[in-house]
């Protein structure tokens, strides 16, 4: 296959890639922007595409992100594409903030019921997260489904914001930058020829 790799990446290279770039965070970044801008589509649609994938990422539904982006993408009518992209918003850097954050809001808006009372919330949940047994995993999903809603909505609002205007500004100065590359230009020989008729 063409532009393959000649070595073969071991899965512990591919796992050390996936939670830190191979690059710089910078580079990396910028090729992730590039990547959502040169999208082919109306800013309104990469954009709420983008921000149906970050509003999936805040759900615990670890392993169905892209496939709840692309369902919320395309009843919102978004691309289906930058829906795909917008999942990186949860990541392995961010999901222990994303986690903590949805199960405290979560608990909040249940009542705080789950928790004992004067209990760091933050400690029980880091608890319940390394506890292996269903009976303790299963009543942190509701919490953290709840509290998703809330957290997902508001970054899903900014990444939408943020991304519209970026691909706005992005697709007018490509389209103009095509139309002066368009723009007939006056043969040399015909603007001499006006000099000698003068």
């Amino acid at each position: 296959m063409l532009f393959r790799r000649r070595n073969k990446p071991t899965n512990i290279e591919r796992l050390r890639v996936a939670v830190w770039p191979r690059n710089s965070w910078s580079r990396s970044t910028r090729y992730f922007g590039k990547r959502v801008l040169r999208l082919t589509a109306t800013p309104h649609a990469i954009a709420i595409g983008f921000a149906a994938g970050a509003f999936a990422s805040f759900t615990p539904l670890v392993g169905f992100h892209f496939i709840l982006a692309f369902i919320i993408a395309y009843i919102v009518r978004g691309n289906l594409i930058a829906s795909a992209l917008g999942t990186s918003v949860g990541n392995p850097l961010t999901f222990p903030f994303i986690w903590a954050s949805t199960f405290k809001i979560g608990q909040l808006i249940l009542g705080n019921d789950a928790a004992p009372a004067g209990h760091d919330i933050h400690k029980e949940f880091a608890r319940r997260l390394l506890d292996s047994s269903l009976d303790v995993l299963l009543p942190m999903f509701k919490p953290m489904l709840v509290g998703a809603v809330p957290l997902g909505t508001i970054t899903a609002l900014i990444c939408y914001l943020l991304v519209y205007k970026s691909v706005e500004v992005y697709q007018t100065r490509r389209k103009a930058s095509i139309a002066r590359k368009r723009a007939p230009f006056p043969a040399p020989h015909a603007a001499g020829l006006e000099e000698i008729d003068k």
